[in-house]
């Protein structure tokens, strides 16, 4: 086990489900209580979200929704990990054949306009993510995630850049991309136009990191 596969936090300490969906109807039924959760989310926040609220809207018992989620919480990290993977499969798909520098800024740019649009088409995820900032565990859940992202950026910038010292790369590779994420943040946070400048802008400042553009 590598240090940073260590430093993921146990999904125990995070409340995670208390158990797995077996059987179709009950998958079915988890998946009515994250659309539940999720719709309540972009309506009200996070931290109003009531697990009673949760069941109702998802048409089934509390006590149910206690069968695979014992708190809030657990809802809240079942969502983020839901996202994040959709996040990593986005990231594992456009870049795995960049090859040189000209590949990566054409990719890089199309990765971080599919990562904005799926923002945009997602606003639950601000709120899934603001939840994640109030919780230690889930801090340091999102903390991991981010990290393994910036790996496959890593993994591309290596053999462009032979040269560079593993140790910046890394480092560069994993501020670029934790600044990717609060930019779209940010960028859906305000008009339209203004998000789209912004997101552009960062596009820039990390293509020159990168690449030297």
């Amino acid at each position: 086990m590598d240090e940073k596969t260590a430093a993921r936090p146990n999904q125990a300490d995070i409340a995670a489900p208390r158990r797995s969906p077996s059987q179709q109807r009950s998958r079915e039924r988890v998946e009515r209580m994250l659309a539940a959760a999720s719709a309540l989310i972009a309506e009200q926040g996070s931290d109003a979200m009531r697990m009673g609220e949760v069941a109702e809207r998802a048409g089934v018992s509390i006590g149910s929704l206690y069968q695979f989620f014992p708190d809030k919480r657990a809802i809240v990290w079942a969502l983020a990990e839901r996202y994040t993977a959709e996040s990593q499969a986005c990231i594992s798909a456009a870049l795995k054949d960049v090859s040189d520098a000209e590949g990566l800024r054409r990719s890089f740019s199309e990765l971080v306009d599919i990562y904005y649009q799926l923002f945009l088409a997602e606003p639950v995820m601000r709120d899934i993510w603001s939840g994640t900032q109030a919780d230690k565990a889930l801090r340091e859940l999102e903390l991991a995630d981010s990290r393994a992202n910036a790996d496959f950026l890593l993994a591309v910038l290596k053999p462009i850049r032979p040269d560079a010292d593993p140790i910046e790369l890394e480092t560069a590779a994993f501020l670029v991309w934790q600044m990717g994420e609060a930019a779209v943040r940010l960028a859906i946070s305000v008009e339209r136009d203004e998000g789209d400048r912004l997101v552009a802008a960062y596009k820039r400042m990390a293509l020159r990191e990168l690449v030297g553009e």
